[in-house]
């Protein structure tokens, strides 16, 4: 990773969606690993919740989040299959400002080496509203490793060179951690 230096770190107030129809927080690998993975980076984990797999009540949880000032990137882990009860990537979509078009991209071509072209099966996304981050990584502990390690981790770290999203971020105060 290319860093600067000389620049502070900026911790990121970070909320953690997982979609799942079969797990509990208890047994929630995947929101887990995001949450060890950016408590250790630095950020603050600003809320954690676990939903079954319903468009709406998707688009209602990242939508509050959205909306709110404290809250600065939503990571949702699940739901972006093509069973008919996956439905993260259309919850989500129609409430970003903008896509992130290269995080789907990226994320497919670095799961090809676990993976191999099960990874077109991937519906993962990314994308900006109300100044917020939203990012959509499929249900698997080993997809959300992948796509921290491979693009959150740098992305998300204000010294990263050339560019991160940091910088395309609303300004928020550290925030209290909520269920």
């Amino acid at each position: 990773m290319n860093t600067k230096a000389d620049a502070p770190f900026v911790p990121l107030n970070i909320a953690v969606l997982t979609v799942s129809d079969t797990r509990s927080l208890e047994t929630d690998t995947s929101g887990q690993l995001f949450v060890d993975r950016l408590t250790a980076a630095g950020h603050n984990l600003a809320a954690r919740v676990l939903l079954k797999d319903d468009l709406y009540k998707i688009r209602a949880q990242v939508a509050t989040w959205i909306a709110e000032d404290t809250v600065q990137v939503v990571l949702i882990t699940g739901g972006t299959g093509f069973t008919g009860r996956d439905s993260t990537p259309e919850a989500v979509a129609c409430l970003l400002d903008k896509q992130v078009d290269g995080f789907g991209e990226l994320f497919r071509q670095i799961s090809v080496p676990d993976i191999g072209t099960s990874t077109i099966q991937s519906r993962a996304l990314a994308g900006l509203a109300n100044g917020t981050l939203v990012c959509c990584l499929p249900g698997s502990t080993n997809a959300c490793r992948t796509g921290w390690d491979g693009i959150l981790a740098e992305q998300l770290d204000n010294r990263h060179r050339p560019c991160n999203f940091v910088p395309h971020l609303k300004q928020a105060a550290p925030c209290e951690t909520r269920g």
